[in-house]
């Protein structure tokens, strides 16, 4: 691991709990993972207002279904609207151990963070500080002493390579997306 790659995080955001669903005690939880399937199989998931929490709260999962784009989950314990009230807001997480394994060539957005952007001809752009993830496409906001901050779609047009050993991520920018770093100041 090279002294720029991101730190390992413990937890994996799966999704955010929005409301109670029902009176028997279910949530309703958008979900933020690519893997939403595996909810059916997990007996614990971790619970926190806050995604970056070091020591979330560990919850039993009762059952798992899935309605409209949502995962509904009744945990143990729950056992009615009154109780799953409480839960509202709570970033719903897995630890890292228990993450999808991945197949050669993905990667966690998580490890984009901190990563050195280059052209093909070996141009440094600067650094991705943050991925928007909006619903054609995600959108990396990079860093550059050059430019400013930049953000530029992620998809296969731009995109040429993501190498997480190198920590280097080469792209072919649209002609215009970088702003004219040779014009004057007024």
């Amino acid at each position: 691991m090279t002294k720029n790659t991101p730190k390992k995080p413990a937890y994996l955001l799966l999704g955010k709990i929005l409301r109670p669903h029902g009176i028997r005690g279910e949530v309703r939880m958008t979900v933020m993972t690519d893997f939403p399937e595996r909810l059916n199989d997990m007996e614990r998931v971790y619970l926190s207002l806050d995604p970056q929490d070091t020591k979330p709260e560990a919850w039993e999962i009762e059952t798992v279904r899935f309605h409209q784009n949502y995962a509904l989950i009744k945990f143990k314990n729950i056992l009615d609207r009154t109780q799953a009230e409480l839960l509202r807001e709570r970033h719903v997480m897995i630890d890292i151990a228990s993450a999808v394994p991945l197949e050669a060539g993905e990667y966690y957005l998580f490890q984009l963070l901190d990563m050195t952007v280059q052209t093909e001809d070996g141009l440094v752009l600067g650094k991705v500080v943050d991925v928007m993830e909006t619903g054609a496409n995600d959108v990396y906001v990079l860093k550059s002493p050059q430019y400013g901050e930049v953000l530029f779609p992620a998809h296969s047009e731009t995109l040429i390579d993501i190498n997480v050993e190198t920590n280097i991520i080469t792209v072919n920018l649209p002609d215009g997306l970088l702003p004219d770093a040779s014009s004057d100041e007024d």
